[in-house]
């Protein structure tokens, strides 16, 4: 049954297709999937992405070079939610720099990273590039003994790491007020699992918290859930330094 609803959610994404009738089919696979255990609040995601099948004019802010990087940042994360992603850690050789899996699919690791390089960011390179530097930093837990540029930005301690070392580390908090545009979030699950999204200049329905893109299993979402899961990483990234 998960495969069917997989498959379905594929076909869906190569349609070329109106946005309210793409919305429908979701809806639809949305009632297929609940009869599997495919995740817990399977049913509310995806009403959720079939919402954002109708929502507003794509922001494009991320190419004006004049304002400032966490309000581009947060402009390319807006972008990312519009695109239709199929959750899938498969490990998969791809080029190097600039290298991707296909567009369709990803985690979401894979999101912070598209959307930095529609700034022209390409963390792939600079997470291969420090950890060649510096590997002893970076997590042992996968065991390998060098860095791989197939897999290595594609994992959020990874990341954490990076902006750690390269950027700035903000002390997690529950203040709303503290967390910017383009800011990065790193999370950790109920199990223990990583995750990470980014922060958007969207608020919440009461206006309280911004809104965070992220990718926990139905795709790229702009989704109310900043203070949902436990905060591990408060990172502030704006690229490389022009003398590096």
């Amino acid at each position: 049954m998960r495969r069917i609803g997989a498959a379905f959610v594929a076909s869906i994404t190569a349609m070329k297709i109106t946005s309210v009738i793409r919305a429908s089919l979701v809806a639809v696979c949305g009632f297929v999937l609940a009869s599997c255990d495919a995740a817990p609040d399977l049913v509310r995601r995806v009403q959720t992405a079939a919402q954002s099948a109708t929502a507003r004019p794509v922001n494009e802010d991320w190419k004006n070079a004049r304002l400032a990087v966490g309000l581009r940042l947060s402009a390319a994360a807006e972008e990312r939610a519009t695109h239709w992603v199929i959750y899938d850690a498969a490990y998969e050789r791809i080029a190097y720099p600039n290298g991707d899996v296909p567009e369709s699919r990803g985690v979401c690791a894979d999101e912070i990273v598209r959307a930095y390089r529609l700034l022209g960011v390409d963390l792939q390179k600079l997470v291969h590039e420090d950890m060649k530097r510096a590997f002893r930093v970076y997590p042992k837990r996968w065991g390998l003994k060098a860095p791989d540029t197939n897999i290595d930005h594609r994992r959020v301690p990874n990341l954490a790491t990076f902006f750690a070392r390269h950027g700035t580390s903000l002390t997690p908090s529950t203040t709303p007020d503290d967390y910017k545009p383009g800011d990065v979030v790193a999370w950790a699950l109920a199990d223990g699992r990583p995750h990470i999204g980014m922060v958007t200049e969207r608020k919440s329905a009461d206006g309280q918290r911004p809104l965070v893109m992220h990718n926990i299993g139905m795709g790229p979402q702009i989704e109310d859930m900043l203070f949902e899961l436990t905060i591990t990483g408060h990172f502030r990234y704006a690229g490389p330094r022009r003398n590096s």
